[in-house]
């Protein structure tokens, strides 16, 4: 285990990063300072060999920021440089659809927020019948989405949810829009040694603007966890959905790419993109690291916890 002061954050399912591929890349990182207060953490660009571990060779030399809460909150986003897809849309697709992090007062940071830097989706507001937490989305100038929820109850369903020690803190539910639910929690749940949670059955308020749908159409959602961690939550997506385009050899526009803590890389029953190596930087520690794909295009770098 690693001497890092995120040692017992690190466990095995954790998110230890969210990946957000920036067409614009120096205004979204203003964004995500200004905006989100997140401090940078780490700064450079992508070497050649870590573009080809995801699968993304194109991505060489393209700038990038780790970023993370005030205090030194754990987890991390990483914005990358993208050149962007041509017409490329949020909450259409198959592939990581948003992140959720914590954040310490989803009001607050509603009115003070930038339009022209996030665009809210989803105004705060109190759920009736609904508190475990308090809802509030956003899109940003890359047409990546995140849930900023503060968390009002630490215990929901079996799962335990974190309360936020930043103005906006880490990263801990990853939102996958499915192909093949069943099949991609399967995966998750096999390939990854995860484990499967609650399934819902409800309108999805969200999905259903997206796509024109009845307010009342019903979408079914199942957590993917470790024990009580969560860890994804799996969307059916409509059949309208497509998979998601890439610029050639990049990452996926938007939310491109999350990063799982594992236990043992040698027990992922799924093929790397390559073989795993051993990585330096805050994010890594000299740990090994591998990337694979799932089902739904879902691009995966798993961390191995011992170093």
């Amino acid at each position: 285990m690693s001497d890092s002061p995120d040692a017992a954050f690190d466990t095995h399912g954790r998110i230890k990063c969210g990946t957000v591929s920036c067409p614009d890349f120096a205004a979204s990182l203003a964004d995500y300072t200004r905006e989100l207060s997140l401090g940078v953490v780490e700064q450079g660009v992508v070497s050649t060999d870590l573009a080809r571990s995801w699968g993304a060779p194109a991505q060489v030399a393209q700038p990038y920021a780790l970023l993370r809460g005030e205090g030194g909150a754990p987890g991390f986003l990483r914005l990358v440089g993208g050149s962007g897809v041509e017409g490329y849309r949020a909450l259409g697709s198959y592939g990581w659809a948003a992140y959720e992090l914590t954040v310490r007062d989803a009001f607050a940071l509603h009115e003070r927020i930038d339009r022209a830097a996030f665009e809210v989706i989803g105004a705060p507001k109190l759920v009736p019948g609904f508190d475990s937490f308090i809802p509030f989305q956003v899109k940003g100038r890359a047409e990546e989405v995140l849930y900023l929820n503060r968390v009002l109850k630490a215990d929901s369903g079996g799962l335990d949810l974190p309360f936020a020690a930043a103005e906006v803190d880490h990263m801990f539910i990853a939102v996958l829009a499915a192909e093949d639910r069943a099949r991609t929690v399967a995966f998750h749940v096999e390939a990854l040694g995860f484990e499967e949670g609650e399934t819902w059955v409800i309108p999805y308020s969200m999905i259903n603007r997206s796509f024109g749908l009845p307010a009342d159409f019903q979408t079914a959602m199942t957590m993917t966890k470790v024990g009580r961690l969560p860890a994804s939550e799996v969307d059916q997506y409509p059949d309208a959905a497509v998979f998601r385009k890439a610029a050639p050899g990049e990452l996926p526009p938007g939310n491109a790419m999350v990063s799982f803590m594992v236990r043992d890389l040698d027990a992922v029953r799924a093929p790397f993109i390559e073989p795993p190596v051993r990585r330096e930087g805050a994010l890594y520690e000299g740990r090994r690291v591998a990337c694979v794909i799932g089902p739904s295009d879902e691009r995966m770098e798993l961390i191995e916890m011992a170093a």
